[in-house]
């Protein structure tokens, strides 16, 4: 069976507008996280990381001028644009899209809003962004809670791998909304300090506002510098509860364990994880209890919340292209937060950002209902790519 591998990639978030400025902040222990103040939102200050709204309606202006679009829709075309460009794919019916989020357009459904309510169906926002970029084929959108955005890349390689796509576009994005704050601020699950995941203090979350896409394709000719070959890759539901992990972590070791089987390895041959790390009481606890039973407490594992907070349906494939990054700098970057183990297993958390050799690693996430998606991922060698034509959007 052909390879298939992740290449051209975009980050847009409080960083800035492109992976490099966020992988720069991430390696240098920065993060993007701040103490916001908007009673508009929630009642009371929180932390959170959130796109500057004026510097993004430029990026969209010099982009496409005319139109009235969502902030996430500009957020998610912003993005994926850049990747198109940067490749030079044509978008024929070879090439598929997929839209992954969790709650996409929910702003809309609040009183204040200017755009129809019809505006917050995921189909509406997959009809907007197929049309503005030009594509042939009708968008998949994935909406699984948090898995979402890992679960979109591995999707995608099961396309490429029936022979449907050559190529295969995800986008990921998720909003700071007063509907997602309010949630989880019903769960107790906001954190009133910067996230700790992992950490004997930790309180809860932060939420995180990002839009991040990506070049999913079986063509070795449009390969990055940190282009990675997908090993493995398997989802399962714990069927626990409609928001607890299971106490047991069922569900994520059969999804390690299944990504193991599909992409040949054992435990030991991953260099390191890049964990969901919520920063909850619950989750925390569920992945150190699955890690510990997979024989992977010695494997150097991080989260990246601390850096961006939890984007939801976003952070996966944020995390994955961030890891991308890892592996090509062999460069293994810090838990931000992490303090003191704070878990029943012990686990091998990254405390400084720290130089190694490095050529696996194990991406997973989990999310509400019970879902859990792992997928392994190697460093592949560039190759020379051929001149395409940039799409006429």
């Amino acid at each position: 069976m052909s390879k298939v591998y992740l290449s051209y990639n975009n980050i847009v978030s409080s960083f800035g507008f492109d992976s490099e400025i966020a992988v720069q902040n991430i390696r240098n222990e920065v993060s993007g996280i701040r103490l916001i103040n908007d009673h508009q939102l929630l009642p009371e200050p929180f932390y959170a990381s959130m796109v500057d709204y004026e510097k993004l309606q430029n990026e969209f202006e010099a982009l496409y001028p005319k139109g009235n679009y969502t902030r996430l829709e500009k957020m998610m075309l912003v993005s994926l644009q850049k990747v198109i460009k940067a490749s030079q794919i044509n978008l024929t019916d070879r090439v598929g899209l997929i839209i992954s989020t969790t709650k996409g357009n929910i702003d809309v459904l609040e009183d204040n809003s200017p755009f129809p309510k019809k505006r917050a169906y995921l189909s509406e926002m997959g009809s907007v962004i197929k049309v503005f970029l030009g594509f042939k084929t009708e968008p998949i959108v994935l909406s699984n809670a948090c898995v979402s955005g890992v679960l979109a890349v591995a999707v995608a390689k099961r396309f490429i791998e029936q022979g449907r796509f050559d190529h295969v576009f995800v986008v990921s994005g998720d909003l700071l909304t007063k509907f997602v704050l309010s949630g989880f601020n019903s769960f107790q699950a906001l954190s009133k300090e910067p996230c700790r995941p992992f950490c004997k203090t930790r309180s809860g979350i932060n939420i995180g506002e990002v839009a991040a896409s990506i070049l999913v394709t079986i063509n070795e000719n449009y390969l990055t510098e940190e282009a990675v070959t997908v090993l493995g890759e398997a989802s399962c539901n714990d069927a626990n509860h409609i928001s607890g992990p299971s106490r047991t972590g069922e569900g994520l070791f059969r999804s390690v364990r299944s990504a193991l089987i599909q992409a040949r390895l054992k435990a030991d041959q991953i260099n390191y994880i890049s964990a969901h790390g919520t920063a909850t009481s619950f989750n925390d606890e569920m992945e150190a209890i699955a890690f510990n039973r997979l024989g992977m407490t010695k494997i150097p594992i991080n989260s990246l919340k601390g850096y961006l907070g939890h984007s939801l349906g976003a952070s996966g494939l944020l995390e994955t292209i961030v890891g991308m990054h890892s592996l090509h700098q062999n460069t293994l970057f810090a838990s931000k937060g992490f303090q003191e183990l704070g878990v029943s297993k012990p686990i091998n958390v990254i405390e400084k950002t720290t130089k190694k050799q490095l050529d696996i690693f194990l991406k997973t996430a989990s999310g509400f209902g019970g879902c859990n998606t792992a997928i392994v991922l190697k460093k592949t060698k560039q190759k020379i790519k051929k001149p395409g034509t940039v799409p006429n959007y």
